[in-house]
């Protein structure tokens, strides 16, 4: 697996079933592709679907079903359509159970920026400010370092804000890290990486669970 999927495979062990799940544009909306199929999983894309599946691909593409990010997806039987004011009451009216959603920085406080920066090909905040207030619980998925390596989870975001104090959990292809009051609790790393790696590509000083264990170990 690549580092996307390692991370998307992660997050998709943190939903439950019966969840109402948001998944926010790019490496996000992998994550609907590591549900286990005896899941009832309700994914929602806030352009207006209840029930979306993964991405469509071949044959299985119908050009006028795409998600929040302009990608054909599939729907599970009993899926909804609906349209946007009705997707952000949903969102609004806290009826989320986890939004997955990727970052440009995330910070030791929970706080993160995902907003467009001028000039640059990156997508703005779209409906994030929204999804993180109304959602019971926030995950952010990302690569732990930018291309040059510059760390991506740092003290304090430099970046304007999309959202302060909100994020719960931080998964990323080397580790797993909580969010808490204390500061950042490294909970599970990688197989074949070490934890002395991982503080060295991570800004905040990280507290080691008593618990940590390896990615994807039972």
């Amino acid at each position: 697996m690549n580092s996307k999927e390692i991370i998307a495979k992660r997050v998709a062990q943190e939903i439950k079933d019966g969840d109402v799940v948001n998944l926010g544009i790019g490496l996000p909306e992998m994550v609907a592709n590591y549900i286990d199929e005896d899941m009832t999983v309700y994914f929602q894309a806030e352009n207006g679907i209840m029930g979306m599946g993964g991405v469509a691909e071949g044959d299985d593409i119908d050009v006028n079903v795409i998600n929040a990010g302009c990608k054909h997806v599939l729907t599970n039987k009993g899926a909804c359509y609906f349209d946007s004011a009705t997707s952000f009451a949903i969102i609004r009216g806290g009826h989320v159970d986890i939004t997955v959603l990727g970052v440009l920085q995330v910070d030791e406080t929970g706080s993160f920026a995902s907003h467009k920066i001028p000039g640059k090909r990156i997508p703005g905040m779209g409906g994030a400010m929204d999804l993180v207030t109304g959602a019971k619980q926030v995950i952010v998925a990302t690569t732990h370092t930018k291309k040059g390596g510059t760390p991506t989870i740092v003290k304090k975001i430099s970046l304007p804000a999309t959202a302060v104090n909100k994020v719960n959990m931080i998964v990323t292809e080397l580790a797993v890290i909580r969010v808490t009051d204390a500061g950042l609790v490294l909970e599970e790393i990688a197989e074949g990486h070490t934890i002395e790696e991982i503080q060295e590509l991570t800004e905040p000083q990280l507290i080691v669970s008593t618990h940590l264990k390896k990615m994807f170990s039972e």
